[in-house]
């Protein structure tokens, strides 16, 4: 039985928000998911469409396999790469958190960072089990593996994400906005003891530059230290007048964006837990910006 090229794709189109978040979790860069679901697509197409069962799990199970195929073939070259390593940012269609909390925490910017410390088939195995409720088959599938070990390896790979971020907790989106823009002005403003009440002891500045843009090469750590940096950030740009500085929400957490005239230079992001700030991930690796003005749908 043969079927038409307009019901592949009407399949695919009608899952590819659901397809982009798994492989975005997988890979933490929208680029490289664009190009997986790409070669993705390539394979369904192909595909006898009276031999698919289930077209979700099937679908699923295929970029899931590209993704780890990218995400290897990556892992060989991070060697190389210059400083810390973050996600991609990526600006969602829907920047409401509250619609759905574990997808809003799943593609968090700190969630990504916790699931770079686990393999590769620790990182698929999460993501499909806990994220987007796969069952063990259809994971053991996915991943190569047998049904038994993808459960063993879901056991390890959500203590150590627990051991981590401790829970999925709810996003006070009024609370977490307050306290950026809060920050900001203090920063605006060198208001130290401002900045100093609404960081974290232990925060940490961290950016990611890839050795292609200028930044601080290691994480700062420390309340004073990050904020005589913000500050510091700020008194440059009060001598730049073509610096500017917009407020948007990237991986569901507010972010600032910087521009010099129409040039964009970085952004950074906000982790605020318990009505602190934890973490401020700075963006500066041309690659990982030049994406990050389209807006993405993300499912599950």
């Amino acid at each position: 039985m043969t079927t038409s090229a307009g019901e592949h794709a009407e399949r695919f189109t009608h899952l590819r928000p659901l397809l982009f978040t798994i492989a975005y979790e997988i890979l933490g860069s929208a680029t490289e998911s664009d190009d997986v679901l790409q070669d993705s697509y390539l394979r369904w197409a192909d595909v006898d469409l009276a031999t698919v069962r289930d077209t979700k799990s099937y679908l699923a199970q295929l970029v899931t396999r590209e993704a780890l195929n990218a995400l290897r073939s990556r892992a060989r070259r991070r060697e190389e790469y210059i400083g810390p390593w973050l996600p991609e940012p990526l600006l969602l269609e829907d920047a409401d958190p509250s619609t759905d909390l574990v997808l809003a925490e799943s593609v968090s910017m700190a969630m990504l960072v916790v699931l770079e410390t686990l393999t590769p088939d620790e990182r698929a195995v999460f993501v499909l089990r806990e994220v987007f409720g796969f069952d063990y088959d259809e994971i053991a599938e996915a991943v190569g593996k047998s049904a038994v070990t993808v459960r063993q390896m879901a056991h390890r790979a959500r203590a150590h994400v627990q051991s981590r971020r401790k829970r999925f907790g709810p996003v006070d989106e009024r609370r977490t906005a307050q306290i950026t823009e809060q920050f900001l002005t203090a920063a605006a403003t060198g208001d130290m003891e401002g900045l100093m009440a609404l960081l974290a002891p232990g925060v940490t500045w961290t950016a990611d530059h890839g050795g292609k843009a200028t930044a601080i090469r290691r994480p700062v750590v420390g309340a004073r230290r990050v904020a005589a940096l913000m500050a510091r950030l700020f008194e440059v740009a009060r001598d730049m007048p073509e610096m500017r500085f917009h407020t948007a929400v990237y991986n569901s957490a507010p972010a600032v964006v910087i521009y010099t005239g129409d040039h964009l230079e970085g952004l950074f992001v906000f982790e605020v837990t318990d009505d602190k700030i934890t973490n401020l991930y700075a963006v500066r690796n041309p690659d990982k910006l030049a994406g990050i003005t389209i807006p993405r749908k993300i499912s599950r």
